[in-house]
């Protein structure tokens, strides 16, 4: 074989080598920057977490200390339905912090985000239920008792909605993605396992109702 000279002029070798490196400074530029990028990202996505857990979990707690005994809300209620009572209800801020991260809410893994949004919304849409309910609590009892009782049924939901989100956030934390979507499905095969053990039940309560229901309707005195 000819030296290597002969095929090819040594400028043109010199050019070959440089481009060579060229291309493999590239490759390794990219592939640190790629891993630079992901780094920070799981850096924000872990301090996005750990914001909203901490603001969920500060506002359940407060949630858990309003909501009233049955005893107390029943009370409420007929107090509200006299027209001679303006409940105090607490004024719902506690989204400040999702309302400054919300354009980056993306970059969570998707089984934290729906729990997240679920709570805020719940949350949001008590706080126009309390604005209305207040509005209107001397003009209309009757019907800012009706608003009451669904606060109240709103709350737990709320309440119990943060729970969940302050369950998924801290799997997600401990864990990633495959540690919630873990628990996610113990959730659900335990929910299922519930189901299957009252289903019997509830069908021979159903069956009963029906025997009774016919026993009645062929009653000739109709009784």
């Amino acid at each position: 074989m000819p030296p290597l000279d002969d095929l090819i002029s040594p400028q043109l070798q010199q050019a070959v080598v440089t481009g060579l490196f060229v291309a493999i400074g590239w490759v390794v530029v990219a592939a640190q920057t790629r891993r630079r990028d992901a780094a920070l990202r799981r850096a924000r996505e872990a301090d996005l977490q750990r914001a909203l857990l901490a603001e969920i979990r500060a506002h359940v707690f407060a949630l858990e200390q309003q909501v009233p005994s049955p005893e107390d809300a029943f009370a409420l209620i007929a107090r509200i339905g006299s027209g001679d009572f303006v409940p105090t209800l607490p004024q719902q801020g506690n989204d400040r912090i999702f309302a400054a991260v919300i354009n980056d809410i993306y970059i969570l893994p998707a089984p934290v985000i729906d729990p997240i949004v679920l709570y805020y919304r719940l949350l949001s849409v008590m706080g126009a239920l309390a604005t209305d309910l207040r509005r209107i609590a001397r003009s209309d009892g009757r019907r800012a008792a009706q608003m009451m009782e669904d606060y109240l049924s709103l709350m737990e939901e709320t309440r119990d909605s943060g729970i969940q989100a302050i369950r998924v956030l801290t799997q997600s934390l401990k864990g990633g993605t495959a540690a919630v979507e873990r628990m996610l499905d113990e959730d659900e095969a335990a929910t299922l396992s519930q189901m299957a053990q009252r289903l019997p039940g509830e069908l021979a309560a159903m069956r009963d109702r029906l025997d009774a229901v016919n026993s009645r309707s062929w009653d000739p005195k109709g009784r």
